[in-house]
């Protein structure tokens, strides 16, 4: 069976990937696997940049095929906070409920129609040496002041979808999965992961 590795050791990632790649007959790993690894520091200025950052370092220092990605809550009337640094919006080893607090006292100085906002996700594919294709997919909602739902992981909870009237936080994970930033990043995938599942089972 080929071998994947999903480049994290988030939790919610993790549940999120395995469920969108079960229909690919892949052998899945994430970094929990590999306890001594020490991936590199999340240091550009885009989602792309540091999915393939974090992609092209595990694919070279652990041999294997790997998928990374880099996402985050985008807030045009914040001048596109917490972005990139959403995952340490805080502080470093700022914890979900302290990010979404720091978010919540900034929403405050804003007007309704200026919450306005968008998950985004970078996803990186590569070899070992090589990078297949570097991708990303966006889903757009608003944000609420109090925070609905205790499902999801992040700001999940504080994401209003449109057409939905329910939070991330709310929504149940097959509905979230359709339509999320990471399911449209990962469709464009599509082609490249089927080919090499594909080719894989002809070598068998």
């Amino acid at each position: 069976m080929l071998k994947l590795l999903i480049a994290t050791n988030n939790g919610g990632k993790i549940r999120e990937y395995k469920e969108l790649l079960k229909k690919y007959p892949f052998d899945i790993y994430t970094l929990k696997d590999f306890p001594h690894y020490n991936p590199p520091p999340e240091d550009k200025d885009t989602f792309e940049g540091n999915a393939l950052i974090k992609a092209q370092h595990a694919a070279d220092h652990l041999q294997i095929l790997t998928l990374a990605d880099d996402s985050g809550l985008v807030v045009p009337a914040l001048k596109g906070q917490p972005g990139v640094y959403s995952r340490r919006f805080a502080g470093e080893n700022a914890t979900d409920a302290e990010n979404r607090n720091k978010l919540k006292t900034l929403l405050k100085t804003l007007q309704d129609a200026e919450k306005s906002a968008y998950f985004a996700c970078s996803i990186a594919l590569c070899l070992p040496g090589k990078c297949l294709k570097i991708v990303l997919g966006q889903c757009e909602g608003e944000l609420i002041d109090e925070e609905r739902g205790t499902q999801g992981f992040g700001y999940d909870s504080l994401f209003l979808k449109y057409d939905y009237n329910k939070t991330f936080g709310e929504l149940d994970q097959d509905t979230k999965n359709r339509v999320s930033h990471r399911r449209k990043a990962l469709d464009k995938l599509d082609p490249i992961l089927t080919s090499m599942t594909e080719a894989a089972a002809c070598d068998l």
